[in-house]
């Protein structure tokens, strides 16, 4: 008997990082105007964010369905395994209803956890769970464990615009034109399973300060559990340059520029933050 992990796209996991983790990865769909596209498996991050940029309207995304979820189940599932689902925050998205549903027909070998988070605070909860399965643990222990992380696992995010907020109808074009002038970012986290504004800088220096306050009020890093920085759009210098502004931060022997820190965000958060947004996700201490 073993057990299966499954993960929705919306976690930023690569389908890379999957194989190697031998966890399921479910796309999520995104529809431009012209075609719908399955998350990391027809459409790449650096294509979603070529037609984002290029595209007068805001793509929209859709959760897996039961369906989707029940099929890769089925695939899933050998005769005496068992099935842990994580999937992105239930406040955010449908995917959690959509998987309980699925899990419904599998006579108690599927459960499911919502991870009240997303993109690679989600991803953290997967790295933790296939820790916990590779320890020999049930999938019981395994939930009460990340039971126990849901208010240790922080993600901090700066945004380099506020146009996609606007485009979504999340703030008003005058805010938005006010912003863009002054050169406002704002400071995002998830609280709660939804989007929490934390604050707002101007200027590099005073963003990289922020960013670095906000992670110390929640308790700091704990560098002995995973810890990703994540990025959006094609270019990453941004990150790059609050890495090398952070290098004092962080423990002698990391090479925080190792791809193994370092994640890109994909089409289901890209499309309500846009490019050129920069963050990290951690345990607290």
């Amino acid at each position: 008997m073993s057990i299966k992990i499954l993960v929705d796209s919306g976690s930023d996991l690569t389908p890379e990082e999957a194989s190697k983790l031998n966890v399921t990865l479910l796309p999520m769909k995104v529809h431009f105007a012209d075609k719908d596209y399955l998350d990391k498996v027809t459409i790449t991050n650096k294509e979603f964010f070529e037609k984002l940029i290029e595209s007068d309207t805001l793509p929209t995304t859709s959760q897996i369905s039961p369906y989707d979820y029940e099929e890769a189940l089925k695939e899933a599932l050998g005769p005496d395994d068992e099935a842990l689902v994580l999937t992105i925050s239930s406040r955010l998205s449908g995917c959690y209803q959509s998987a309980c549903l699925a899990a419904g027909e599998f006579d108690g070998r599927v459960k499911v956890f919502d991870t009240l988070n997303v993109c690679v605070a989600e991803l953290l909860f997967v790295l933790e769970a296939v820790r916990l399965r590779d320890e020999g643990k049930s999938v019981d222990d395994i939930i009460a464990s990340l039971t126990g992380d849901l208010k240790r696992v922080k993600l901090v995010a700066m945004l380099d615009t506020l146009e996609y907020l606007k485009k979504g109808g999340r703030i008003n074009s005058a805010t938005a034109l006010a912003g863009s002038l002054l050169g406002i970012k704002p400071v995002i986290t998830i609280y709660d399973g939804e989007v929490a504004l934390l604050g707002k800088a101007r200027g590099s220096k005073n963003i990289h300060n922020k960013l670095v306050e906000l992670i110390n009020a929640s308790g700091g890093i704990d560098f002995s559990r995973p810890f990703r920085f994540v990025y959006s759009g094609a270019d990453r210098s941004l990150l790059d340059k609050y890495i090398a502004d952070s290098l004092h931060l962080l423990p002698s022997g990391v090479d925080p520029f190792n791809p193994e820190y370092i994640t890109g965000i994909g089409c289901v958060i890209g499309t309500h933050v846009g490019p050129g947004a920069v963050g990290v996700a951690f345990f607290a201490r």
